[in-house]
């Protein structure tokens, strides 16, 4: 019999008591033992639950508890989160966790406590729920170079953009979405791209073993797209996605930024709540990764999995290549782009022309209206694009609005 805990008793870590209890002869057969979920930290009462005599409010009947292997940290932020993973971690215990925030703040420094006792520190959880990304990467790839990764890894923008490709307003899809469970009362860290930068960052941070600080990626959200951009998306026979992309051949370049995903492209059936993420090896060639991103079982299932992984490794530290030398990020302008790009016009053919002069075009496009145009441009430098749009507007042209194409 292996013993468990679960700090907090939320969406996720009662989903991942939840994993652990109703599965409880499943994981039983395949780990060889049972696993029992001896406590449960929570400031709430849970008078009514089915293990109502294993809360506790007290952090240290956890720590102290030497029948206690592994905990599943589901709080969520930083504080108190990071002090208690450290202080189980220094005593040997395994932590697992879905926990994004503290993961791509923290994460070199708490796997290093893990390395230095003898135990574990997993976040399969972390990054795109229930989708067994940091797994795959860590076992069917682990003889790959990673070249590229393209990923929808947020759930609640993906919804909103593909009601608003649908026809909905961004008010409208965003209410419905916080009204569904998609999106949290406070979507700021879901429409401004807060979320999937910090996935993006300790996806990266896994692949090529140094810290990748998410504050160096260029991020941008999804709250300044207008109906007019999903026309022309449209128009081009695409739709709009929240697009994490990153390069890691000669550097790391990357950059989390709303995309105009053609229909060719992987990631375009991707609807919903959907993630998916797309990565190019050396060796495999390219990989598509696809299910739900968030959500009380998926995600909790993923912390469950976890957990029986930290179950078969205890007393031993399972390698996880992340140290806490830091990664550059290259600059925003090195990256090259395609770009649908929508301008203000009064004379089409004269600014037709005036464009032609400073960009490389791919193709002019329209959605009727006689006071604008967009065009794309062939595959440019970022620094030459906002270069040509410094000088449009110069000459008296307005540009609306710059979404990348891929």
């Amino acid at each position: 019999m292996a013993f468990a805990a679960v700090l907090g008793y939320g969406v996720v870590g009662s989903g991942v008591v939840k994993a652990l209890v109703d599965n409880v002869d499943v994981i039983a057969n395949r780990l060889g033992e049972k696993v029992e979920v001896k406590r449960i930290l929570d400031l709430r009462e849970f008078p009514d639950d089915p293990l109502a005599d294993r809360f506790t409010k007290v952090f240290d009947d956890i720590l102290n508890d030497e029948e206690i292997c592994v905990v599943a940290e589901a709080m969520g932020g930083i504080e108190p989160a990071f002090t208690f993973t450290k202080q189980l971690l220094a005593k040997g215990i395994s932590v697992v966790t879905s926990n994004k925030e503290l993961v791509a703040e923290h994460g070199s420094e708490l796997l290093e406590t893990a390395r230095a006792n003898k135990a574990n520190y997993l976040f399969e959880g972390a990054v795109c729920g229930g989708i067994p990304l940091i797994r795959t990467v860590y076992s069917a790839l682990n003889a790959d170079r990673i070249l590229s990764v393209a990923g929808i890894m947020n759930g609640t923008t993906n919804y909103i953009l593909t009601q608003m490709a649908n026809g909905g307003s961004y008010e409208t899809a965003l209410s419905e979405a916080q009204e569904m469970g998609y999106a949290e009362r406070d979507p700021a860290d879901d429409v401004l791209a807060k979320d999937p930068c910090r996935k993006l960052a300790i996806l990266l941070s896994l692949f090529i073993g140094k810290t990748i600080d998410y504050n160096d990626i260029y991020t941008e959200g999804i709250t300044n797209l207008t109906e007019e951009d999903g026309a022309y998306a449209k128009e081009l026979g695409g739709a709009i996605k929240l697009v994490a992309y990153a390069e890691l051949e000669d550097g790391v370049k990357a950059r989390v930024a709303p995309a105009v995903v053609c229909a060719e492209h992987a990631l375009y059936a991707v609807n919903g709540v959907f993630n998916a993420v797309f990565i190019n090896c050396d060796l495999t060639g390219e990989v598509m990764l696809y299910g739900r991103g968030a959500g009380q079982m998926p995600t909790g299932g993923a912390v469950a999995a976890d957990v029986i992984e930290a179950v078969k490794a205890r007393g031993n530290h399972l390698p996880c290549y992340w140290t806490r030398e830091k990664q550059e990020v290259s600059p925003r302008n090195e990256m090259n782009v395609k770009k649908l790009i929508r301008v203000c016009v009064g004379d089409k053919p004269k600014t037709a022309d005036l464009i032609q002069e400073y960009f490389l075009i791919d193709r002019f496009v329209e959605i009727g209206k006689t006071d604008e145009m967009g065009f794309v441009t062939e595959m440019m430098k970022e620094e030459a694009i906002s270069a040509g749009v410094a000088a449009l507007e110069s000459r008296g042209v307005r540009v609306l609005s710059q979404i990348i194409v891929i």
